[in-house]
């Protein structure tokens, strides 16, 4: 398969798969889903917002997820990991908390004082740079459902079968372009997967205003 240059023309490539939409909210996952979010709602004659999420991550080893969390909505947890850590959810609260801090953090660093737009509704799309355990973008659609949207479509360039699978639960659609046998990584996908900052995210949005 031919990698993503980078995640701007990942986003052009899911934009023609989404065309026909018409009128949608777009939310895109901060930090990498905003600069796949900004071609598709040029295409889509719109500009993108964020929805914020923040991974729960397992206190020995931060990088393994155990859960995430939503602006707007309740940790979503991998019940089965944690059994298997022998950890409750109950176990993880001082995580939780600090994550809310954070994601409270990034929201105003973001948004500012502007709320999540009606959602209600209304057409959403969530996007992502691709789904790995899919524990944010799982968190992120449940968060988006609590607002009543008509249709929830889920998309992003590239994702773990299991994974993709498992999030058409969880939306009305799920367009992706790419889900690999030998899936690993989402980066490994793109030929350029910068990591991006707060500033990088403000300057995308701020493109599009």
């Amino acid at each position: 398969m031919e990698l993503f240059a980078d995640r701007a023309a990942a986003g052009a490539l899911l934009a023609e798969r989404l065309q026909d939409v018409r009128d949608p909210v777009i939310l895109a996952l901060p930090r990498g889903g905003v600069a796949v979010a900004v071609p598709i709602a040029r295409r889509l004659g719109t500009v993108p917002d964020v929805l914020v999420t923040r991974k729960i991550g397992y206190p020995p080893t931060p990088e393994l997820g155990v859960g995430a969390i939503a602006e707007g909505g309740e940790p979503v947890f991998d019940l089965t990991l944690l059994h298997r850590l022998g950890m409750t959810p109950e176990s993880v609260a001082d995580v939780v908390e600090e994550e809310r801090r954070e994601l409270a953090r990034r929201v105003r660093a973001y948004r500012g004082d502007r709320p999540l737009p009606a959602l209600e509704g209304r057409e959403v799309i969530v996007v992502d740079d691709g789904l790995a355990t899919g524990g944010t973008a799982r968190a992120a659609l449940r968060a988006v459902a609590t607002h009543k949207p008509a249709k929830v479509t889920l998309a992003v360039p590239v994702g773990a079968r299991e994974t993709v699978e498992s999030l058409r639960e969880e939306a009305d659609e799920v367009v992706v372009l790419l889900t690999p046998i030998d899936f690993r990584a989402v980066g490994q996908w793109y030929e350029h997967f910068d990591q991006l900052s707060d500033a990088d995210v403000l300057d995308l949005l701020d493109r599009e205003d």
